[in-house]
């Protein structure tokens, strides 16, 4: 190398006429790439660390506030948390090449993290190599969503009814598993905001109180579904946000059909139908005959359809005689006297029992459950 006179802008040392030549990065300014190396590392911090960080996490659910929201992270501990926080708040210096880290996290208390971190990497051809502390201190809160979960908070509340019934234990029991199921859906996607606040069986029905009207509807909508009836929604005004704008609470009313699967209806004089499913029209089959019905809720014959029972009603009893193509005759499980009464196509002429469900309106073989 030859001494072209340059010397160092900052102890006035020569330096290589070369020095300018390295393969440094372009973003040393042009005084940074001019110095010696002796002053260069003088004033060189291979890394930037600040003095402490501070982690926000929720001492309910165990979710850390990053940026601005709450996140769930899934930890067991908040060690892999630290190790994370320090990771993003740490900076190496950009001229430095071909960098290794790692960190030492040792626990002084449940609140505090202290995180030794080691570096070393290439700076001007020369391993350069520098160890720094950083605590980590855990500051414990309550995130939005269990601040909310924990004064009852709800957006929306789905009422599920019956028509002029009350809804059965199974259909309550699947309602309630609907709104787990669509909350626990939306929690997988990320929605921290979803939660049921409450379930509350009342004489009327069932009450599901949840934290936003996309969840009611979502249950609502499920509901029918599943179940047939429809439902409404009505808003009321409960408060005002900061900006003055309405803040609102929206009822769902479900409303179940009449029936259920099962039931056995007198819709009109032609016999009682045993009732096959809701879901939009009202189908069965007639229990004298086995024709099949179907009849929109809407309708005379429909809305003006009365309960005789159920086929958890029906008995099991002794298929006497096959009369004719119309007829057989049984024995009444209740007086043992032998009865003449309609055979519907579905029954099995062989069968030495047969399932009957007495009314008020007679007897009758109904299908095998």
């Amino acid at each position: 190398m030859t001494d072209s006179r340059e010397f160092c802008p900052n102890c006035g040392d020569p330096i290589e006429v070369d020095i300018t030549d390295r393969e440094y990065p372009t973003s040393a300014s042009p005084r940074e790439r001019k110095l010696c190396d002796s002053c260069y590392f003088d004033r060189f911090d291979l890394v930037d660390a600040p003095e402490r960080i501070e982690v926000r996490v929720c001492a309910q659910c165990g979710a850390v506030y990053r940026g601005r929201r709450w996140v769930d992270v899934g930890a067991r501990d908040y060690t892999d948390i630290a190790i994370e926080e320090v990771s993003e708040a740490l900076a190496v210096h950009v001229d430095a090449r071909d960098v290794s880290w790692q960190v030492e996290p040792e626990q002084i208390d449940p609140n505090t993290i202290r995180m030794h971190c080691y570096f070393s990497g290439m700076v001007r051809n020369t391993l350069m190599e520098e160890e720094i502390m950083v605590p980590v201190m855990i500051a414990r809160q309550t995130c939005t969503r269990c601040g909310r979960i924990a004064g009852d908070y709800y957006a929306s509340i789905v009422q599920v009814r019956g028509v002029d019934r009350t809804p059965t234990a199974t259909e309550e029991k699947r309602a309630k598993e609907i709104a787990n199921e669509i909350v626990a859906d939306m929690e997988a996607t990320g929605d921290r905001n979803a939660f049921v606040t409450e379930m509350d069986e009342t004489d009327d029905g069932l009450n599901i109180k949840v934290s936003t009207t996309n969840i009611g509807k979502k249950i609502s909508s499920k509901l029918v579904e599943e179940f047939g009836g429809s439902f409404s929604d009505a808003e009321t005004l409960v408060t005002e946000d900061e900006d003055g704008n309405g803040v609102y609470r929206v009822t769902y009313a479900v409303r179940l059909p009449p029936f259920t699967p099962g039931d056995i209806i007198s819709p009109d004089d032609d016999g009682p139908v045993l009732v096959r499913s809701v879901q939009g029209n009202l189908k069965g089959r007639r229990i004298t005959t086995g024709e099949e019905y179907e009849a929109k809720f809407g309708n005379e014959d429909a809305a003006d359809a009365s309960k005789l029972g159920s086929i958890d009603d029906a008995e099991e009893t002794t298929l006497v005689a096959v009369t004719d193509e119309h007829a057989v005759q049984v024995l009444d499980p209740e007086t043992y006297q032998t009865k003449t009464i309609a055979k519907p196509s579905y029954m099995d002429e062989d069968a030495e029992m047969v399932p009957v469900f007495k009314s008020r309106d007679g007897l009758y073989v109904v299908p095998d459950a």
